[in-house]
């Protein structure tokens, strides 16, 4: 408990640092509340702006979505359902998901963990009516790996295999977010924290992710990449203006964040390139996308597009890292199969 008042003291002394978070804020008041009063709504028509004149995208914001990442094979060609499909999907999205169902004995309903109750199923589909939040190429489908990548992928996957599939030798052997150090930048939509707040200073954007409460200050001045040798978890991102999309481009990724579950862009590494568009449609709507450059991982660019809604504050927090038991669970319940397998093999 007390390193976790350390940590997010620290979050909150890092933003009014810079100025993103009014002093008032760190000692009660709702940063949200008090941003609202400087940008009032604007008039129909007319784009919301921050005091200092910048379009303003500030707020929390959900992307939870039932869309797919990539187009169904039997939805080929079919770019946007009709009212009665989306319907439909939603419904057999929705039973199929249902982690209170009790069918498929003991092992089906422990794999299903927390009940339905926790889980964000979310309702983009709605309002998009895409069969795939991937729009471009327009078959809907991440393009293809390189060749190297695949060589990449192979020698991963015989790695895991020849150390029996799902090794847990240590803490290292688990992904970065089974270890709490990140669920990486963009987000795609998961089962539950779908959030993001966004913050506007002089020269200034900064977005706190929900999940392990991570947050990405962008500045906006114009300056250059960090240099090619240092390598960041979320990147290293730059933005700036065009017109009232905020344009942020993003290098310098951590080839680790190929050990990623939760990597946006599954097999790319530290030549990930990610510009992200973020638009205000309206006073409950942020038309977000993100495309994905990496020659070395894909054969070529792809785009997502993920509408962002407004929703609910405030953010709770994610106390990943208090304990961890998840991290403790899964090496003891190694060993405890470890020590099975070689009680099996005594005479």
């Amino acid at each position: 408990m007390r390193n976790r008042s350390f940590a997010v003291m620290g979050a909150v002394q890092a933003l009014i640092t810079v100025g993103l978070l009014a002093p008032s804020a760190a000692v009660g008041q709702n940063p949200t509340a008090a941003k609202a009063k400087a940008a009032p709504v604007a008039k129909s028509g007319a784009t919301r702006r921050t005091a200092d004149g910048q379009p303003d995208l500030q707020g929390i914001w959900s992307y939870s979505t039932m869309t797919p990442l990539e187009r169904p094979s039997d939805l080929a060609g079919k770019e946007f359902f009709t009212e009665k499909e989306v319907a439909d999907y939603e419904k057999s999205l929705l039973e199929k998901g249902n982690r209170d169902r009790r069918d498929g004995g003991v092992e089906a309903d422990l794999s299903r963990a927390y009940n339905e109750l926790w889980y964000d199923s979310g309702s983009h589909i709605v309002k998009t009516h895409r069969t795939s939040l991937v729009i471009d190429p327009p078959d809907g489908r991440i393009p293809a790996f390189t060749p190297e990548a695949q060589k990449r992928m192979a020698a991963r996957a015989e790695d895991r295999r020849r150390r029996g599939g799902d090794p847990a030798d240590s803490w290292e052997d688990r992904n970065l977010g089974e270890r709490c150090i990140t669920r990486g930048a963009p987000k795609l939509s998961g089962g539950y924290n779908n959030n993001v707040q966004i913050y506007q200073a002089p020269g200034y954007v900064a977005i706190q992710q929900e999940m392990i409460h991570e947050t990405r200050i962008i500045p906006l001045d114009g300056r250059p990449h960090l240099p090619a040798n240092i390598h960041l978890w979320l990147g290293d991102s730059r933005g700036h203006w065009e017109g009232n999309t905020l344009v942020v481009d993003t290098t310098n990724y951590s080839d680790k964040i190929i050990s990623n579950s939760f990597n946006c862009c599954r097999g790319s590494g530290e030549n990930l390139h990610v510009i992200e568009r973020f638009t205000r449609v309206d006073a409950e709507t942020i038309d977000y996308q993100f495309t994905v450059d990496d020659p070395t991982t894909y054969t070529k660019p792809w785009t997502v597009s993920l509408p962002m809604s407004r929703a609910e504050g405030p953010l709770y927090e994610y106390a990943c890292h208090e304990g961890n038991y998840g991290m403790t669970n899964l090496l003891s319940g190694a060993r405890a199969l470890e020590k099975a397998a070689a009680d099996a093999k005594k005479p």
